[in-house]
């Protein structure tokens, strides 16, 4: 058995990174899988096919989750195809990355819609089904930088945090309703943003790890799978750090 057995979970930008390894460790612990992408329809389609070879359900949306109709008319599809959402990750997001000084409005207005109205889009359309089904968890992927701020990422940074407040908010509304919302904040994790990094950037960050190494997303989705799952039942309102004793 698995611990997420007869769960249908939805995934936003669940086609490579982080997203894909929350998606593959939902469908291990026997999960259907529903997960979003934007334009890499060859490799959400190919780890859709990886995520029904496992014995779940699994299929790929292209869909923009920043988009509040997208984001309705995602969230009747998925509802439609699974007949529920018990886990929500709202992971979508993006950087802009740049000092304040050469930050434009469209670098700002750029994250914080992919980042922090994706959030609240998918929330709004799934809250209601979830009463209906009485219950849920919506895990949100915040970051430390969130927690910390980070030179030449205020636009990020101020996403992130925004986030934060939303799912304290959120868990204290809908606690009546046996609807939990956290946030996981990541530290340095293994991707291609890292891997395409200069290895003297590399080695800054790792002096600056406790545990001398960066994350990998398998370490994340794990973290998922526990909030997704009864094993955290009364845990709601949350920011877990998953970031090597980084952020303590």
């Amino acid at each position: 058995m698995g611990l997420l057995d007869g769960k249908v979970a939805l995934v936003t930008g669940g086609s490579r990174g982080i997203g894909a390894a929350i998606a593959r460790r939902f469908a291990e612990q026997g999960a259907d899988v529903a997960f979003t992408y934007r334009s890499s329809a060859e490799q959400a389609e190919g780890l859709a096919a990886e995520l029904s070879g496992l014995g779940v359900k699994a299929k790929a949306y292209q869909s923009d989750a920043s988009d509040y109709e997208a984001a309705e008319a995602l969230s009747k599809a998925v509802l439609d195809e699974f007949g529920k959402v018990d886990i929500l990750v709202n992971n979508a997001g993006i950087t802009r990355d740049t000092l304040m000084l050469r930050m434009t409005e469209a670098h700002w207005d750029d994250v914080i819609h992919t980042n922090l109205k994706s959030i609240f889009n998918l929330t709004k359309h799934l809250i209601r089904p979830m009463m209906k089904n009485r219950g849920g968890s919506i895990i949100n992927m915040s970051s430390i930088v969130g927690m910390t701020g980070n030179a030449g990422q205020a636009n990020y940074a101020a996403s992130k945090a925004g986030i934060l407040g939303f799912t304290k908010s959120i868990a204290k509304e809908m606690g009546s309703r046996n609807i939990r919302c956290n946030a996981i904040a990541p530290g340095f994790i293994e991707t291609d943003m890292t891997d395409a990094l200069d290895e003297k950037v590399k080695e800054s960050y790792l002096k600056s790890i406790p545990m001398n190494r960066l994350g990998k997303a398998e370490e994340i989705a794990d973290v998922c799978v526990f909030l997704g799952s009864d094993l955290s039942s009364y845990l709601s309102g949350q920011v877990i750090s998953v970031c090597g004793a980084l952020n303590t």
